[in-house]
């Protein structure tokens, strides 16, 4: 994911990779295991905890909870990180057949695994920390995800849907926003988790587009490859059906304008996505990936703005 350093396994770190220059020889290893220079993972973890805690806070007729919002922003680094490492210690063997995944530390062998493991232990201590901040219900929905981040990995091995367990995993926040604010899940906690599920499927099926000749080969497998040449169609169904989903959380809540206007401009740039999707461009399929930050803080903003309104004319 990088744009121009020739870095092992820096393919793809984004244009935010300029800060690997400052970090030390030794470290630089752990960092690309973690994905810190690939921050839109971590984005992507974070925004369905941020639509959940702007929808709660809008309910509540409050301003968002600054505090949770900086939380669930480590919490998201530190576990988007300790999954990452997760998955390169069980997929290292399958990511040296690939070619945009054998730079990677495990495979490349410039980690070793009981490093790794290590590593990992420290970013979910982290993890833990942030966690324990919240109270008892968020905590136990809290650890209730780790069952789907364990099994994760070993999905594509056995399934064409593993972008469908991921959804399950990243779209998480969704509960945990709510359920921080409230210590309990409600009808529009359960719909934005489910309106991120569907994201989630989505916009991962146009980054397995760049992997989908590799996956072929090395029998690994993906909804990139299930859809075929109507990948572009499915991900409109999913984006239509996460849209819905938005629009069912956001009645069930009595959202206002601002959120409904938030709301308009997320469907507007999946619509956008799905007119763009190539047949074996993988940078473009990479450039509409990295975009859903933007259409995430699109509904964010909408979410937050009518939590502040809320607040201030209640």
């Amino acid at each position: 994911m990088v744009d121009s350093a020739p870095l092992p396994d820096a393919v793809g770190a984004g244009p935010t990779a300029f800060f690997l220059r400052f970090v030390p020889a030794g470290g630089l290893a752990f960092v690309q295991l973690a994905r810190l220079d690939r921050p839109i993972g971590w984005w992507l973890l974070l925004l369905p905890c941020w639509w959940s805690s702007a929808l709660a806070a809008e309910m509540q007729h409050r301003f968002p909870n600054l505090l949770h919002l900086v939380l669930f922003m480590i919490g998201a680094i530190a576990m988007r990180g300790a999954g990452s490492t997760y998955n390169d210690i069980v997929d290292r063997e399958l990511d040296a057949k690939v070619e945009r995944t054998a730079g990677r530390p495990l495979p490349s062998g410039r980690i070793s695994v009981a490093a790794a493991k290590a590593f990992l232990l420290a970013q979910s201590l982290i993890g833990l920390c942030v966690l324990i901040c919240f109270n008892r219900f968020a905590i136990g929905v809290g650890f209730a995800s780790l069952l789907i981040v364990l099994v994760y990995p070993f999905m594509k091995r056995l399934t064409s849907w593993p972008q469908a367990v991921l959804g399950l995993a990243f779209a998480w926040g969704g509960l945990m926003g709510w359920a921080a604010a409230f210590a309990d899940l409600a009808w529009p906690a359960l719909l934005i988790y489910s309106c991120a599920v569907l994201w989630t499927i989505g916009y991962d099926t146009i980054y397995a587009l760049q992997d989908a000749r590799d996956d072929a080969i090395v029998g690994i497998r993906s909804t990139a490859r299930l859809f075929k040449g109507r990948v572009a169609l499915a991900v409109g169904v999913l984006y239509a059906a996460c849209l819905l989903l938005a629009a069912a959380a956001l009645w069930s809540s009595r959202s206002g304008p601002f959120a409904i206007l938030g709301l308009v401009g997320f469907g507007l740039h999946l619509f956008w996505q799905v007119r763009q999707i190539p047949g074996h461009d993988t940078a473009v399929a990479l450039k509409l990936f990295r975009s859903n930050r933007e259409a995430g803080l699109i509904l964010f903003a909408g979410l937050a703005i009518q939590a502040c309104a809320n607040a201030l004319y209640s």
